[in-house]
Parts: structure tokens; C-alpha cells; sequence
């Protein structure tokens, strides 16, 4: 169940549909996502993420445990520091997939739900300096069609996280797929 490649350095599974909205509020949250994002890469300990977000550890140690308790963390290691065990946390999954929530209110997938206006906002400097690459394309496609198309997306998702690290600067993805009203041509006659 668990395809470990390069990144992280710790086993998990491929996928995690999420179906409760603790789950769904707790990654919603900029912050948690953040943490999220990080332990992709490497298992961290709850200093090590509050030192690279520049947070207080007591504000990191909060959020990791809003993590953990929804099941979307793990400790996947432990260390002796000063005869205390530092825990290193993993993520559970390396992608969530938020499925039917029960219970969850219009405000709760709002915020989970659209990732594409923060990686508009996160994409004005590039925008500014003329180094932001996009592309956006409509197209009248069967629904299993979309559903293979976004398969193929998140195998390139997979790809892009496995890229070897190097450099100073963090580059962002990302990718929707979503019915629109866009108008499109009639059947040839």
C-alpha cells in the first residue's frame, strides 16, 4: 500500500480520502497546510517546523497536534534530547483527498476547497517579476474522461514532489479540475 521513492524520508500511504470535518478543518487551515507541505519532504520535529516558519514552538506544537488528532500526522521517529524523546512527525498520506464530508458547512469547503486563489495570491511576486508560468485550458470532456485526465494530474503531482532538492527557492504547483459554464460549440452538422 505504502510507494516510498525518495521523498519522505518515511513510509505512508498513497492516498487518504478525507471524510470527517475535523479532518477537512484541520488541514484547511494556512498553517497546518504549511506543516504539511513541509513534512513531505523529511519527518520534523515540532521545533524544526516552528524554526522554519518562524512561529513559536507553542503556537507549532498546537497546530501539530490538530494534525495528529485528526489523523493526518504521524510520529514516525523519536529521538533522546536531554533525556526528553523529541518526536519526529510524518504525514499519514502523501496525498488527502477530501471525499464526502458529513456535517461539513459551506464555509468549512471554502476554505479547504480552493487552492487554486492561494497560489494566486503566493504567485504575484513571480507575476511582478515576469516568472510565472501558467496555462488554463477549457475542454467538453466525457466525466470518466476528467477523472482519468486528473489520475495522469496527480501522477505529475507525485513527480513534481520527487524532484531532487536544490537551490534557495521554493517553487509552487498547482493544478484544478472543475466544471465551468464556458460556452462551447454545437455538435457539427
Amino acid at each position: 500500500m505504502s510507494i516510498n521513492s525518495q521523498f519522505p524520508d518515511y513510509e505512508l500511504d498513497e492516498k487518504l480520502v478525507v471524510t470527517a470535518v475535523d479532518q477537512l478543518r484541520a488541514m484547511s487551515h494556512p498553517l497546518r497546510g504549511t506543516i504539511l507541505d513541509l513534512v513531505l519532504e523529511r519527518a520534523a520535529s515540532v521545533s524544526e517546523l516552528a524554526a522554519a516558519v518562524g512561529r513559536p514552538k507553542s503556537t507549532m506544537a498546537h497546530h501539530v497536534k490538530v494534525l495528529f488528532e485528526a489523523g493526518m500526522l504521524r510520529v514516525v521517529r523519536t529521538r533522546k534530547v536531554r533525556a526528553i524523546d523529541e518526536r519526529f512527525y510524518g504525514r499519514t498520506a502523501r496525498i488527502f483527498a477530501v471525499g464526502a464530508v458529513p456535517g461539513a458547512t459551506i464555509d468549512d469547503l471554502v476554505a479547504h476547497g480552493n487552492a487554486l486563489s492561494v497560489a494566486a495570491v503566493e504567485s504575484v511576486p513571480a507575476y511582478e517579476a515576469d516568472q510565472l508560468r501558467t496555462i488554463m485550458r477549457h475542454a467538453r470532456i466525457r466525466p470518466e474522461n476528467a477523472a482519468e485526465f486528473w489520475a495522469r494530474i496527480e501522477a505529475v503531482t507525485h513527480e513534481f514532489t520527487q524532484l531532487p532538492r536544490a537551490g534557495d527557492t521554493v517553487f509552487g504547483f498547482a493544478a484544478g479540475l472543475y466544471p465551468t459554464e464556458h460556452p462551447s460549440l454545437p455538435e457539427p452538422t
